[in-house]
């Protein structure tokens, strides 16, 4: 949440090469010269950062697969209560969608284990990954830079990157002094749309010396409150209603149908951390404890049936009334973060990481509790960045996670289970003149322990990547980059056998899966110049042995049977986004204006292969844009833009076609003071008020995305 310098306001987008994607990404910006030597126009706000220190000076510009890096003044713009909905609007990113409380993103196509959520570099230690109603337990309000990594990124991460890694830096451990011995930040904000309401606020303070080293104290704490939220019509689409009608006939007439609010759709959040480091001449080490605490409610929820009589006689099914299922979050996080700079020998410096974390959340429908998920766990890794000298570089590193996951009560559909990764990796580069060439690999154990089945299932996996890239220019460069992957399934794949209330589902499991290949290729290019700049990515990547969740069309307990197959698939599409400088004014209120045009397009096509039948995979998002029109100047930043979906149509088998939509948006920053760090946020979100659905979500049919929302926030620095 600190930063002395002020921050651009637009996103900075670009490639990175696989070997580039290393442990913390804590980056660095180098902005540009702001003098006009044959600058373009406000050049600072084009920043070459360095993804990691294993190739330090090699920009974002240089790198070969997609990456959006997302700082303070991006985050606040599109900040939208959950990490799923704060990204949605960047290239290749959708979301699950559950409603406010419950929402993670989907990269290309891909979700669940496949897309790794990091708190500064460690996983989240929570059961976002296990089912779409569970929420992230990482706080996006308090982030100060947020890297989206898309493709593969096992080789650093492990198999549950394959799919993408969206890396969230908060400072919950502090790396530096702060100027001055003391900077603190707090925001505040109220939307309309659902009544809410949010604050956050953080600070670093210089405490003293110990050892000739400096003691700086971290505190943060963040809140949020929001009700039912407002939608412009009927909560179900109308196919979803047609259908309904077709089925039912006259018994479907006269049935009141939800309209104009999405009844338990409340969420409420908050959360705190504490943080002391002790930061030195060549290094640091930093401890950190969070405690987070979510409630929120699960719409189009599940309700229960009960029947009634004796032995002989028939069965009369009662409906009892539907309760809203609503879920109540608990995490306790511990955080380590340590780097020593060593003086000379074969490495050039050493990073550790470790978290552990106590996560729990309960289901509840009224007054009672269904079921209690249970997540006890760590991740703990070192990497070592190598000195080999002339044109080499490289990280080598070891990843260590532990799992004791336990899902308890009437409707578990996952048993207790406890799982063990290992990994070992190793990434090097080498630059020849204008040619970047990446290589590395990764060996990795995974083993999954049901006691209750009495079923204990090992996986190893071998990965390996190689990249080239070359720059044409100062201003132009391409690249193209291989890799084979290895994925394990994961409990919920393998183990799942029963009903999930918060869902209205029952899961099947299939204990028989194997591992997860993946093949595939990606090429990227990119221009920068003094008025336009933009970059195009496209890959292909073929799946031995996918595995994926799909309707079964059959019903036990009157629940939708969900199960996890696996089959033979290929994903395929690209991202394309390019920023035009249009023109600079000056005026005599704002000084210079300068105005630009931006513009992102998406789209992936996944199928399974070599199958009878329908060949589609289900919730693969689909064709998006984004086109934008932004003012900036020195007194405030104005951006308006139209969010435009295609209509998917590519279904799977029961599976309901999506509709296109569009919105519109609009976003003011106003900054009334030269020398002070202060900024007035004003949003207007879907101002055409549209039936919006993301086809990501299995709730798309029944929960729309929100209507007509203005939002006022107010942030300051210090």
């Amino acid at each position: 949440m600190f930063n002395p310098n002020r921050l651009p306001p637009r996103s900075h987008r670009a490639r990175t090469s696989l070997p580039v994607l290393l442990l913390s990404t804590v980056s660095h910006a180098a902005l540009a010269d702001g003098g006009d030597g044959g600058q373009p126009p406000h050049a600072d706000r084009i920043e070459e950062i360095v993804v990691s220190t294993n190739i330090e000076g090699r920009t974002l510009h240089q790198t070969v697969i997609g990456t959006t890096v997302l700082r303070e003044e991006e985050i606040a713009r599109q900040m939208d209560g959950t990490l799923g909905e704060t990204l949605r609007r960047q290239p290749g990113i959708s979301s699950t969608f559950f409603g406010p409380g419950a929402s993670r993103p989907v990269i290309r196509g891909l979700g669940g284990d496949r897309i790794r959520v990091l708190d500064s570099g460690i996983g989240s230690v929570d059961a976002s990954s296990t089912s779409p109603d569970h929420a992230v337990a990482v706080e996006p309000a308090l982030a100060e830079r947020i890297e989206i990594l898309r493709g593969t990124s096992m080789l650093v991460y492990g198999s549950s990157a394959t799919g993408g890694v969206i890396n969230v830096m908060d400072g919950r451990i502090p790396d530096r002094v702060p100027e001055n011995g003391f900077e603190a930040g707090v925001s505040v904000g109220h939307s309309t749309v659902n009544d809410g309401e949010d604050a956050a606020a953080a600070l670093n303070v210089a405490t003293g010396k110990l050892g000739g080293a400096d003691l700086v104290l971290h505190l943060d704490g963040s809140w949020r409150d929001s009700e039912d939220y407002k939608i412009p019509g009927f909560a179900e689409s109308k196919r979803l209603r047609d259908m309904e009608e077709a089925e039912e006939g006259d018994e479907h007439e006269g049935e009141e149908e939800a309209f104009g609010i999405i009844e338990n759709s409340f969420s409420k959040s908050k959360s705190a951390s504490a943080g002391l480091s002790l930061i030195g001449d060549k290094g640091f080490i930093g401890v950190n404890v969070k405690l987070q605490r979510s409630d929120y409610g699960i719409p189009a929820g599940h309700h229960h049936h009960e029947e009634e009589g004796e032995e002989g006689e028939d069965h009369e099914e009662e409906a009892h009334e539907e309760e809203g299922v609503a879920i109540d979050l608990d995490q306790t996080r511990v955080d380590l973060m340590g780097e020593y700079r060593f003086d000379d020998g074969w490495f050039e410096k050493a990073k550790v990481r470790f978290g552990y974390g106590d996560y729990e959340h309960a289901e509840i429908e009224g007054d009672e509790t269904g079921t209690i998920f249970a997540n006890k766990g760590y991740e703990a890794r070192l990497d070592l960045i190598e000195n080999l000298g002339g044109n080499w570089s490289g990280t080598s590193g070891v990843q260590v996670t532990s799992r004791d996951f336990s899902a308890l009560g009437d409707e578990a559909f996952v048993p207790p289970t406890k799982s063990h990764q290992y990994g070992l990796f190793t990434l090097k580069n080498l630059e020849i003149d204008n040619w970047h060439i990446d290589f590395g690999g990764r060996l990795e154990h995974t083993t999954h322990k049901a006691d209750e089945l009495g079923v204990s299932l090992d996986f190893t996996g071998f990965s390996a990547s190689a990249g080239l890239g070359y720059d044409f220019s100062e201003t132009t460069f391409a690249g193209i980059n291989i890799f084979r992957t290895e994925r394990a399934p994961t409990t919920e794949e393998l183990f799942s056998n029963g009903p999930h209330l918060a869902t209205s589902a029952y899961e099947l499991g299939d204990v028989t899966l194997g591992k997860e290949t993946a093949q595939g290729i990606e090429a990227s290019a990119g221009y920068r110049g003094e008025r336009f700049s933009g970059t195009v990515n496209a890959y292909v990547t073929r799946y031995d042995n996918f595995i994926y969740e799909v309707a079964t069309g059959e019903e036990i307990d009157e629940l939708t049977v969900f199960a996890f197959k696996a089959a033979d698939a290929r994903f395929m599409g690209f991202e394309a986004q390019g920023d035009f400088h249009a023109a600079s004014f000056d005026t005599s209120a704002f000084g210079t204006v300068d105005i630009h045009l931006t513009g992102q397009m998406d789209l992936v096509r996944a199928k399974l292969l070599d199958v009878t039948g329908n060949d589609r995979l289900p919730r693969i998002p689909p064709l998006s844009a984004l086109v934008g029109f932004e003012a900036d100047a020195g007194a405030f930043d104005f951006r308006t833009e139209l969010e435009i979906a295609g209509a998917q149509k590519r279904t799977s088998e029961f599976e309901i076609p999506t509709d296109s939509y569009a919105m519109w948006n609009a976003y003011l920053s106003i900054h009334p003071f030269e020398d002070k760090d202060i900024s007035l946020d004003l949003k207007a979100m879907n101002l055409t008020n549209s039936d919006a659905r993301q086809h990501t979500s299995f709730l798309k049919d029944s929960v729309p995305l929100p209507g007509r929302n203005f939002r006022v926030g107010l942030r300051a620095k210090f």
